[in-house]
């Protein structure tokens, strides 16, 4: 009997369950900062595609606005990049809700989770990362003189 493998996992003790949501706190609060950070985006891009709208509609005999149409590529610009911002931050949520995910799971089969949940947590900042990058260089683009006509 000594040789059969114990297929039932050992169920984890308080102490061990406190440990784990203390461990997870920091990828917690990640996640609610990512989480507020697309919020953001979507904000963002949402006032790039009002204002496409804005300038499509503008019809093509009105000499006095038509020149605010040459401004489509800018706003194409802008929501490409928020886009793959958005998108880096939503590949951010996801592996870091795999942390926390990983570390309980680890806790009830009592695996060690260390190097997983540190790699995780490297890939989901250096797309966090990468989804700032791109922000910034969207804000670069952001003001130009048209914005601040009508």
């Amino acid at each position: 009997m000594d040789n059969v493998i114990q297929l039932i996992p050992v169920t984890p003790s308080i102490d061990q369950l406190a440990r784990i949501i203390g461990n997870v706190a920091a990828p917690a609060f990640l996640l609610g900062a990512v989480a507020s950070f697309i919020s953001v985006l979507i904000s963002r891009i949402n006032r790039v595609i009002d204002r496409a709208q804005f300038l499509h509609a503008i019809v093509d005999g009105d000499s006095a606005k038509a020149f605010l149409k040459g401004d489509i590529p800018r706003l194409k610009r802008r929501a490409t990049l928020l886009n793959r911002s958005l998108f880096c931050s939503i590949l951010a949520a996801l592996l870091t809700s795999l942390i926390i995910i990983v570390a309980f799971i680890s806790a009830l089969l009592n695996v060690a989770h260390e190097y997983g949940v540190a790699l995780l947590f490297m890939a989901a900042l250096l797309t966090f990362c990468a989804s700032l990058v791109d922000l910034a260089r969207e804000t670069r683009l952001a003001l130009h003189d048209n914005d601040l006509r009508v």
